[in-house]
């Protein structure tokens, strides 16, 4: 029986049902990993370091080789799977990742476990692109923004269960690294065999001008009452690596890019190698400072969702890029003594940095037409670990040289920049169809605030 046409809804009003959950868990386990993997290589060089006698520059080396591989994944295969389709990378990335986390087991060099990390970080690179813009093709717009803002929930929880880990394995033995780094194969082949078989993009094949196909994969999974006319015209645009930095999208891609570096340039750096910073701050390392800050990123990241809900994405960027650089400031000015206060502003930051973390998952995906999204996405993923990966190689060779007050000051300078940069840049995409997100139009700014109730 056919389907009347007074029943037809957008793919983007269509309402949330199983297959949105499955595709969202599938993408969130991806976040999970990485968070475990950033999370545990700090415990790990604990150990790593007296080891294989690490210099300062080993250290930086392979406490930024995730994020360097991060960079090249999400440049790399962003740009691919708008060619080749996003399925395909959505499974290959956990291929990598899996074969990545797995080899670290058997390195016997600072420069065999560097080249590992890499690796693994190419397939987490890749996935972030492909993952963010499959579950934002898919979703409906009125749940898009807190299914993507999710994505910092699980980060946060796979990087606290990696500090549990760390924590308690560190006591094992001074080859206990080994298996901290390994475990992590155990979700990303997990993940691995929950993805296969998993549909392609329907936007994407429309982009392609496979109607057909698209149009079965949408009524299987999300309703048979669903259309796709509002995507066709995305379907005559070209694909380009330059497209990103054309009249229509260079004021996007360079926004994009750089909140997206400003925030974790600052959250990298200083969670990577949070034991040691705790220390030079004065303050002690131990489980129940771990518990306290653990918590408060869990807390900081759900808060982050409500946020998402609430306000619009512009002004909760702008207040909370406000707030961190604030916090930086007064944390590289109070004196050591201050342990009390110390505390109090480094948990502050904490909260707010775990919250606004959320909308790394949300504009770079609402952001770019269909034809670009995973390279836009992918671009600026790319940029931000690459700027991540400078920060936390560079933060042990500045603490060792000039002390970790003159860091802290120099990663306030880069959340000041990001103030300046959303103050000026961000657009409002909240409420918008993913279509209308994509365009840089000052009326659909006012649209959408208009919407929020």
């Amino acid at each position: 029986m056919s389907t009347s046409t007074n029943n037809l809804i957008r793919l983007d009003d269509a309402p949330l049902n199983k297959f949105h959950i499955k595709i969202a868990g599938l993408t969130f386990g991806a976040h999970f990993t990485d968070g475990y993997i950033i999370g545990v290589i700090g415990f790990a060089l604990t150990l790593i370091q007296p080891q294989m006698g690490l210099t300062h520059l080993w250290v930086g080396l392979i406490g930024s080789s995730a994020l360097i591989g991060l960079f090249l994944g999400s440049l790399l295969l962003g740009w691919i799977s708008d060619y080749i389709g996003r399925q395909k990378i959505f499974v290959t990335s956990f291929i990598i990742i899996t074969l990545g986390s797995a080899l670290q087991f058997f390195a016997d060099t600072p420069l065999e476990l560097f080249l590992c990390r890499v690796l693994l970080g190419i397939g987490l690179g890749g996935d972030y692109s492909v993952g963010h813009t499959m579950l934002a093709e898919f979703a409906p717009r009125k749940h898009r923004g807190v299914l993507l803002g999710s994505f910092s929930v699980i980060w946060t929880f796979g990087y606290v269960a990696a500090s549990f880990v760390g924590f308690y394995m560190q006591s094992i033995g001074p080859d206990a690294w080994r298996i901290m780094l390994a475990s992590s194969a155990l979700p990303a082949f997990l993940i691995l065999i929950l993805r296969i078989g998993t549909p392609e993009s329907p936007r994407w094949l429309i982009s392609k001008g496979r109607k057909e196909e698209a149009l079965a994969i949408v009524q299987k999974h999300v309703g048979a009452n669903v259309m796709l006319d509002d995507e066709m015209v995305e379907s005559t645009k070209k694909r380009s690596f330059m497209a990103l930095f054309s009249k229509d999208m260079r004021k996007r891609t360079a926004f994009n890019s750089l909140f997206f570096v400003c925030l974790v340039i600052p959250y990298f750096a200083i969670y990577t190698f949070l034991p040691s910073i705790l220390n030079l701050m004065g303050l002690s390392e131990n489980f129940g400072t771990d518990l306290l800050l653990n918590v408060i990123l869990i807390v900081g990241a759900v808060l982050g969702i409500w946020f998402t809900i609430i306000f619009s994405r512009r002004g909760f960027l702008i207040y909370s890029f406000i707030f961190l650089s604030v916090m930086l400031v007064l944390l590289s000015v109070l004196p050591t003594s201050a342990s009390f206060l110390m505390i109090v502003v480094f948990a502050g930051f904490t909260l707010i940095m775990s919250a606004v973390s959320n909308l790394v998952g949300v504009f770079p995906a609402e952001s770019f037409p269909t034809e670009i999204r995973s390279l836009g996405v992918g671009f600026a993923t790319s940029m931000s670990r690459l700027g991540s990966a400078m920060g936390t190689f560079l933060l042990p060779i500045t603490t060792a040289s000039f002390g970790i007050q003159f860091s802290t000051m120099g990663l306030a300078v880069i959340l000041i920049i990001g103030t300046i940069v959303s103050i000026a840049w961000a657009p409002e995409t909240k409420n918008l169809t993913l279509s209308e997100a994509a365009k840089d139009v000052e009326r659909l700014k006012k649209v959408a605030l208009k919407g929020e109730k």
